[in-house]
């Protein structure tokens, strides 16, 4: 029904008051208002009856699903009052607009594909940028709330159940032991605190000597150091001297200082939770410390930072990280070839299965490692099949790279300090 100029327009409906089973036949209209348009009831039974007025947020309001094909009926919910049911979905439609009402982006979602595509894109990118950027950011800063005590609690349960399995007990002799724990308390000793990221994080700093592991250092939470027995070796079977090992020490600090580990827990965390906000599934957010910590390796900005601490704690005692980059790449040249060998002797094996008359024409595992293209393929820095969460080569970008910085003691993505 139209209205004159200047008066909202009359649109039949029929009023179901929740009072009675039987509909009352009414004119609607909505009136514009700051909060939102307000929906009018003029019944029409009753000859002079007062308007029956439903402020904005006293009206269930009913989206539209699709443009070019609206609904039929327009259902509109009165909450305690009943319903209204309005067959002409077009003057609806248009009173709505008149009185000022603008669908909400989820409406223009259900009616409008580029719409729907649009958030659906900005929600990809929104969750790909939190979770490269915000995720980090929120977990260093969270962690500056984590108790040490949790961190050295952690530590200790970690490692006796790491000694309970892979790690057996030092073969090194005491008189080996002492030297490089002397040289590893001279470097805690003079490690400025202004290196540090937290400043008032100082955990009691430790070594520990293990073997079982093959070449490694790794550090736990709370200020434990552990280096095992193979890298000792493998630094005296290069002829490297010690400052090599007081550089992989120096990283493994970096490490705790900047407390790698707690924020990875953190960051698994606060990655868990918004992700379970913004999927609603929070199914994954139990998960203890310790499990975290044993499925995770650190990540490339962790060891990046940890490498920028080593070559500033090096540089600040005056000792050099070249021996530290050159034992870094002998490690992972040599897991390289050892990997190369075991390939080799597996198509060895097979290419004696399978034709028995070949076996003694086929390549040997010395020829295999060998080869140049095969030897530049093969990725460096391999995880270590032992544990792979403390593994200095464990997830360690760009092996070649890291040494190469380390043997210059610079690297572009350290602060200067």
């Amino acid at each position: 029904m139209s209205a004159p100029d200047g008066l909202p327009a009359l649109v039949p409906g029929r009023w179901f008051d929740g009072q009675s089973s039987k509909a009352r036949h009414v004119m609607v209209s909505l009136r514009p208002t700051p909060q939102g348009p307000s929906l009018v009831l003029h019944p029409l039974s009753q000859a002079g009856a007062e308007p029956v007025v439903f402020a904005c947020k006293q009206v269930g309001w009913p989206e539209a699903w699709n443009e070019r094909k609206p609904q039929p009926r327009v259902v509109v919910d009165l909450l305690d009052h009943g319903s209204v049911e309005i067959d002409a979905v077009a003057q609806w439609r248009a009173a709505m607009a008149a009185a000022g009402e603008r669908p909400g982006i989820a409406q223009r979602m259900q009616t409008r594909w580029p719409m729907l595509l649009g958030v659906t894109a900005a929600a990809v990118i929104g969750l790909t940028l939190f979770y490269r950027y915000g995720t980090p950011w929120a977990a260093t800063q969270l962690t500056r709330f984590v108790p040490l005590g949790w961190e050295t609690s952690v530590a200790e349960n970690v490692l006796k159940q790491m000694d309970d399995g892979t790690l057996k007990p030092s073969k090194l002799p005491k008189e080996r032991q002492e030297q490089l724990q002397a040289r590893f308390n001279t470097l805690v000793q003079q490690a400025p605190a202004t290196l540090h990221r937290y400043a008032q994080y100082n955990p009691p700093l430790s070594l520990e000597f293990r073997s079982g592991m093959g070449a490694n250092a790794f550090a736990l939470p709370g200020g434990k150091i552990v280096m095992t027995d193979g890298i000792v070796k493998a630094a005296a079977d290069k002829g490297l001297p010690d400052d090599a090992l007081v550089g992989v020490l120096a990283h493994e600090i970096g490490h705790v200082v900047h407390r790698h580990t707690t924020r990875m827990v953190v960051e698994q965390g606060v990655l868990n939770m918004g992700l379970g906000l913004a999927l609603g599934d929070v199914s994954g957010i139990v998960s203890t410390g310790a499990s975290v910590m044993t499925g995770l390796a650190y990540s490339r900005s962790h060891e990046r930072e940890a490498d920028c601490y080593a070559i500033a704690l090096m540089r600040h005692t005056a000792l050099p990280t070249a021996p530290m980059g050159q034992l870094l790449l002998a490690i992972a040249r040599d897991e390289e070839d050892e990997e190369s060998k075991d390939k080799g002797s597996d198509k060895d094996k097979k290419a004696a299965g399978d034709n028995p008359a070949d076996a003694a024409h086929a390549p040997t595992p010395q020829s295999a490692a060998s080869t140049p293209d095969t030897v530049h393929k093969r990725k460096l820095g391999k995880e270590a099949d032992s544990h792979p969460v403390w593994s200095l080569l464990s997830s360690h970008p760009e092996t070649v790279k890291r040494a190469t910085e380390l043997e210059q003691g610079h690297a572009p993505h350290c602060a200067k300090k």
